[in-house]
């Protein structure tokens, strides 16, 4: 039997972003995905355990490690921009998601001073479906 395919949703602030990811995942995937909840505090890892991922950690130094140990990392732009999330996402924590192996699929959202040109003005939920039925379904299926 194949290893279910590791996923890393990474989020801070609220976890409301990667709430929303982990459930549509475990909707779609149930257990045939491994999801590892990663927030940049813990109320945002908090947030993703209630969604139901399989395992989570809290901080840069969890972030650090997990991330080139995963097959897919999910989280929004802010996660490999240095200072983002209101400093959250500290320069290490976006150095070792940019520099991980991992195949990365990023959401265009950003309250950071930054516009992603070309990106489209599209709520999170069609975002979020585009992420897993373009993008995603076709690495783990």
């Amino acid at each position: 039997m194949k290893p279910a395919t590791s996923i890393c949703v990474i989020d801070g602030q609220g976890g409301g972003i990667g709430a929303a990811i982990i459930k549509r995942l475990k909707a779609l995937f149930e257990e045939q995905v491994d999801i590892v909840a990663l927030g940049t505090n813990a109320i945002a890892t908090a947030q993703m355990l209630k969604a139901r991922a399989n395992r989570g950690a809290s901080g840069e130094n969890a972030i650090i490690v997990t991330a080139p140990k995963v097959d897919i990392i999910i989280g929004s732009v802010s996660i490999v921009m240095a200072d983002a999330m209101m400093g959250e996402v500290t320069p290490k924590i976006a150095a070792a998601v940019a520099s991980s192996p991992a195949r990365k699929l990023l959401i265009p959202i950003s309250q950071e001073n930054v516009v992603i040109i070309g990106a489209l003005s599209v709520p999170l939920p069609h975002l979020v479906d585009a992420l897993i039925d373009e993008h995603l379904a076709p690495l783990v299926g």
